[in-house]
């Protein structure tokens, strides 16, 4: 668990990165502050499972050797983001509204010694950009290693108790990456630890964890 966290995060403190990196056309760097909440489920325990989880967090502190990048921004997998769309009635009629779409879940496998997950992580930027970027990660204990790459877009899915009676929705949504060029690698060592003292693996297990750590990213491949 503390492992795919930890991949989450980083991938969104290293989308920042790559964030600001792509305003330029030469290599850039950078990295983050991440701080963030994951929750999982079924919880890691000492049991080797399967599981998927979601997770929240900020970025902050945000340097870069690119002039002007933004300093601040969110990172979220595996959530729900409000997204304004043309909703359509029965008639044809058609009006502007927000509904909810699902990011892609994250899954893995393992307990709390030892495990491995994949996903899509978005970092959305103070000045309005995203970043979207596929993972994996790699750990054991509170210390998990996460690779990947920027990605051109990620898709969401509509959440159709979201959308008013009598209207219908785009049932997907699309979201590109508009800041760091798609291919550019991301990487990050974290920590993490259970958000509470009862969840301790063992005889609990641990269902939210939260995450610290710095990310960084460099150019693209």
């Amino acid at each position: 668990m503390v492992r795919f966290i930890f991949g989450a995060l980083l991938i969104a403190s290293m989308s920042a990165l790559g964030a600001v990196n792509v305003a330029l056309a030469a290599p850039a760097a950078g990295g983050c502050q991440l701080q963030g909440l994951a929750n999982l489920s079924p919880g890691l325990s000492s049991t080797s499972q399967a599981f998927s989880y979601s997770f929240t967090g900020n970025l902050t502190g945000c340097q870069s050797n690119v002039a002007g990048a933004p300093a601040t921004g969110t990172a979220s997998a595996g959530v729900q983001l409000p997204e304004t769309v043309t909703l359509t009635n029965s008639t044809g009629g058609t009006t502007t509204g927000t509904v909810q779409y699902q990011e892609p879940t994250p899954t893995g496998s393992g307990s709390c010694g030892s495990s491995t997950t994949s996903g899509q992580a978005l970092s959305q930027w103070a000045d309005g950009t995203a970043t979207v970027i596929g993972y994996s990660t790699t750990g054991s204990g509170p210390a998990v290693v996460l690779s990947g790459t920027v990605q051109p877009s990620m898709t969401l899915t509509l959440v159709a108790s979201s959308v008013p009676a009598g209207w219908t929705a785009p049932s997907t949504f699309t979201i590109s990456s508009t800041r760091f060029a798609a291919g550019s690698s991301a990487f990050a060592p974290l920590t993490f630890s259970p958000a509470t003292s009862d969840q301790n693996c063992a005889t609990v297990p641990v269902t939210s964890a939260n995450i610290n750590g710095a990310v960084s990213i460099g150019s693209a491949n």
